[in-house]
């Protein structure tokens, strides 16, 4: 049997991170080890650097997770990764399972928690029905009962529970809105799709168009850096105010699109005149950009980039999806806030910030 104290010293605390190498994970093994944290990362590949012990398995085969992990003993687990399918009846398939056989395949360590990171879709349900039925108003709170729909994050939360009642490991659950962080070759990253936008039509010299709809540009909205996520998730893992609680996680501050998309073309050097705002119609970026993305060979070699495919930096669909809902979206706090969880970030300075990261990584120009 496992124990869910909180009694180990700082060089006692293991954490397998899965999904290392997404943009949560990547931001988690930042900052598990500037805390001095053990770091494992359990992938395909079994990557490791100088912080991290890389550990290969496939998560949606049992069999080479117990072999993975038979001889870990991880304290803590920090649950980040998901496989998009062709329909949600097939996402509650394959990610609910892939949480119950990674913690049923640690039942040998001594887990003392797990958190997991699922998102709004919580609130609005999965991208088949999105926002298609009766939702909660926002600002969106823990409390809302689940949506009457179908929705892998519901399948995954109940994986967790039902492996945290049997093996006496306390758990959390972090709501995320749309996180924006330092990753490559990840499929849903708004920040560095913007980028390569942004890139794109400065080199071709071509408006750079908001993508969304007239409710994000006009309507409250937030965002999740994966910084502050990462912060949530570790304190959350051990402190006794997050335990066994589900929160939102988001930077704290609220802002319009129509604020916020000028600043970011600023930041990203297109010229204030080639801006433009929603005009009428969502124009999304898998059209805007059909013909365009074509010219990004010619963008890495002007500017002696290090990534010519495309399809590893930027997640159009996704970007869309976010930015193209028909409603005002915007998340409550008070939740973690009360726990005495008190992080914040201003969402205009961690895209500033990101951009940075990526600009020294020679991905973007």
């Amino acid at each position: 049997m496992t124990s869910n104290s909180n009694d180990t010293t700082e060089t006692q605390k293991t954490a397998l991170v899965v999904g290392a190498s997404g943009i949560t994970g990547s931001a988690l093994v930042d900052r598990l080890t500037e805390d001095g944290w053990e770091v494992l990362a359990l992938s395909r590949s079994a990557a490791s650097t100088d912080r991290v012990r890389g550990i290969a398995a496939d998560l949606r085969d049992p069999v080479s997770l117990n072999a993975a992990l038979a001889s870990e003993t991880p304290t803590h687990v920090f649950f980040t990764a998901w496989q998009r399918q062709a329909t949600e009846a097939e996402n509650i398939a394959v990610n609910g399972a892939m949480v119950r056989d990674l913690l049923a395949a640690l039942a040998h360590a001594p887990v003392q928690h797990a958190a997991l990171v699922t998102g709004l879709k919580h609130y609005l349900g999965p991208f088949e029905a999105y926002a298609a039925g009766e939702m909660p108003d926002t600002p969106f709170r823990e409390e809302s009962d689940r949506l009457d729909t179908p929705n892998f994050y519901y399948a995954q939360e109940d994986e967790l529970f039902a492996a945290a009642a049997r093996q006496h490991f306390t758990w959390s659950v972090h709501r995320s809105h749309t996180v924006i962080g330092h990753a490559v070759g990840n499929a849903m990253n708004m920040g560095l799709t913007i980028a390569v936008q942004a890139a794109l039509t400065k080199h071709l010299g071509v408006p750079f168009v908001f993508p969304g709809s007239e409710a994000q540009w006009n309507g409250l909205t937030d965002m999740t850096d994966a910084g502050v996520l990462a912060e949530q998730m570790v304190w959350a893992s051990t402190e006794p105010a997050g335990q066994n609680e589900a929160f939102n996680i988001v930077n704290g501050d609220i802002f319009r699109w129509r604020w916020m998309w000028p600043r970011l073309a600023e930041l990203l050097g297109v010229p204030a005149e080639r801006v433009v705002g929603f005009e009428g119609e969502a124009r999304p970026l898998e059209v805007q950009m059909a013909q365009l993305e074509q010219h990004w060979p010619a963008v890495v070699a002007e500017h002696d980039l290090v990534e010519s495919d495309i399809s590893r930096l930027a997640s159009w669909w996704h970007t869309d999806a976010d930015l193209g809902r028909e409603m005002e979206v915007v998340t409550d706090m008070g939740k973690s806030r009360d726990a005495g969880f008190l992080s914040f970030r201003r969402t205009d300075q961690a895209f500033a910030d990101l951009f940075e990261r990526y600009r020294a990584d020679r991905l973007i120009p």
